[in-house]
């Protein structure tokens, strides 16, 4: 998981904390808020582990949010292992770093936000068209979620 930050077209911050998931390379989440604290994170991903189970490992880098308290707790209490790559070193999270320049080019750039709910619209849009309309080469040319529900059901790669 990682912060993606852009603004509103009056100026104001848009903070858009991503999720995905880099074995399907499912993009699981994507919360948009002006603020996003620890607390918040944690309801993000006990939905998220409401829905899906929860991960072995989740790995982020080190910012206030993903440090604190809140997520730390979280973690221990379900044993999900945080994995916080080496300060200055993104390449250590290079899905989500991939995934976060396509975010930023395909939808951050090619859109105004005017308010807040219209951010998290065109964000949701965007998101279920990444998972399930667009072939990743690294699926063998499937879509995150046809992948993913074609491993759930047959537990094998082979598409």
């Amino acid at each position: 998981m990682d912060f993606v930050f852009d603004q509103l077209t009056d100026g104001r911050r848009l903070k858009c904390l991503t999720l995905g998931d880099d074995f399907t390379r499912e993009a699981l989440e994507i919360e948009v808020g002006r603020s996003i604290r620890g607390v918040h994170v944690v309801e993000v991903l006990e939905r998220i582990a409401a829905e899906r189970g929860l991960p072995g490992v989740i790995v982020m880098d080190n910012g206030p949010e993903f440090t604190g308290k809140a997520l730390d707790e979280w973690a221990v209490r379900n044993g999900v292992k945080l994995d916080f790559i080496t300060p200055g070193r993104p390449v250590e999270n290079a899905f989500r770093e991939s995934f976060n320049g396509r975010f930023r080019d395909e939808c951050l750039n090619q859109h105004l936000f005017h308010d807040l709910q219209d951010a998290k619209e065109k964000i949701e849009r965007w998101r279920r068209d990444y998972n399930t309309e667009r072939p990743h080469s690294s699926l063998n040319y499937a879509t995150p979620a046809a992948f993913a529900e074609h491993y759930r059901s047959t537990g094998t790669l082979d598409l």
